[in-house]
């Protein structure tokens, strides 16, 4: 299970470091794309891999789902980690998610996320006053929170 909210800075390559936490769980290589909310998702091979089964089984008749695994999978690229703990992040990746300079790499159960300092600040002040009305809703999912 991936925890918690690290800062970094991207270098002038693209290479970020992921914190020794993560990267315990995420592997010496692993899967990031094109995550919701304009961050990047990482995960691990096991966890991309039961992603993927997931996929496989959404209709392609449909737009919706042949859209969304467009999005999920041409964005997506095995990365390696480096003896100093980073990884390049290639430059559509970057650009997508806004990673220029302050990164912050957080752990989301199942998945790693990386986002642009500026993305983080706004999603967390843009969410902050509607977390009582989502935790509200959660109430109908029955996950006892």
């Amino acid at each position: 299970m991936f925890l918690g909210e690290y800062q970094h800075t991207i270098d002038i390559k693209g290479r970020v470091i992921i914190p020794a936490r993560l990267r315990e769980g995420l592997g010496d290589k692993f899967v990031v794309t094109k995550g919701l909310d304009g961050c990047l998702f990482a995960y691990p091979p096991q966890e991309w891999s039961n992603l993927e089964q997931k996929m496989r089984s959404l209709p392609f008749t449909k737009a919706d789902a042949r859209a969304f695994v467009r999005f999920f999978f041409a964005g997506a690229i095995e990365c390696e980690v480096d003896k100093q703990g980073r990884v390049l992040i290639p430059a559509n990746l970057r650009e997508y998610a806004g990673l220029e300079k302050d990164v912050v790499v957080i752990g989301v159960s199942s998945r790693v996320e990386l986002w642009s300092r500026e993305r983080w600040d706004d999603y967390n002040s843009e969410s902050a006053s509607s977390v009582e009305e989502i935790a509200e809703k959660m109430v109908d999912l029955d996950l006892g929170i």
